[in-house]
């Protein structure tokens, strides 16, 4: 795909790798809306960046759909959809005070694998629409999983559940888009310095990547959308899940 000139929606896209993905599409000549929680700072990053900004919940799904909907609108297409939006909680399938609440974890699926799958449906459904390039592309779906999909560690058994899903889904996600010209693809980060892992001690940040091969530290945010780039001028990076890791492997805990 031929970056410029192109439309991109980046939900999550007020902070972190996401934020970083935004900046490298536009350097690139991408049009760029960030979609992102209405107590984001994605309406100041977007003034920042002479960008519109879209304030939605991805849990509600109906109200995301609009956001995207209009966004794409606006942008007038869409080709590029990246998605970072989640979160984890720390509970293991029986603790101390019992099983693992059910609710919660619906919870946590509900907020990475339902939410990347309605982001994703509704993206397709807007990039069919548009004209193919010379290569019969439309578009392309990057969702955001995470090596916990592969070995979660203690209590991430909700976490480990929906960014394996996340995983999951998209080779079939590829082979259903695929007569319309719309690959889809995830990536998996290890820890990277974003939110509230950006503050982690330096020696506590060194424990938690020892085991990795290289580099031993924790990935930055450009490196994650350099990824995101990559996957989006490459046509044939389609239905994978590539793991952002820097080789390591997450112990139990």
């Amino acid at each position: 795909m031929e970056l410029n000139g192109k439309r991109a929606i980046v939900v999550g896209g007020a902070s972190g790798m996401a934020l970083a993905s935004v900046e490298l599409l536009i350097r690139n000549g991408v049009k760029v809306a960030i979609l992102d929680l209405p107590t984001s700072r994605g309406a100041e990053e977007a003034a920042r960046l002479g960008i519109r900004f879209y304030p939605c919940n991805v849990m509600d799904f109906a109200g995301t759909e609009g956001a995207i909907r209009n966004a794409a609108t606006a942008l007038g297409g869409l080709h590029i959809v990246v998605n970072t939006a989640g979160g984890g909680i720390a509970r293991r399938t029986l603790g101390k005070d019992g099983p693992h609440p059910i609710e919660e974890f619906q919870q946590v699926v509900n907020l990475n694998l339902v939410s990347s799958f309605n982001v994703a449906r509704i993206a397709a459904d807007i990039m069919s629409k548009g004209e193919p390039d010379e290569g019969g592309e439309r578009g392309v779906i990057i969702s955001t999983a995470s090596i916990a999909a592969f070995e979660g560690q203690i209590g991430q058994v909700a976490y480990s559940a929906a960014k394996a899903g996340i995983a999951g889904m998209t080779l079939t996600m590829a082979r259903d888009l695929g007569n319309v010209g719309i690959r889809a693809m995830s990536i998996a980060p290890s820890l990277f310095s974003t939110g509230i892992t950006a503050g982690i001690p330096p020696e506590m940040a060194a424990v938690l990547t020892k085991d990795a091969a290289f580099p031993k530290r924790m990935g930055l945010p450009n490196e994650y959308a350099l990824l995101v780039k990559g996957i989006a001028e490459n046509p044939m990076l389609n239905g994978s899940c590539i793991r952002l890791d820097a080789g390591v492997r997450f112990s139990p805990k």
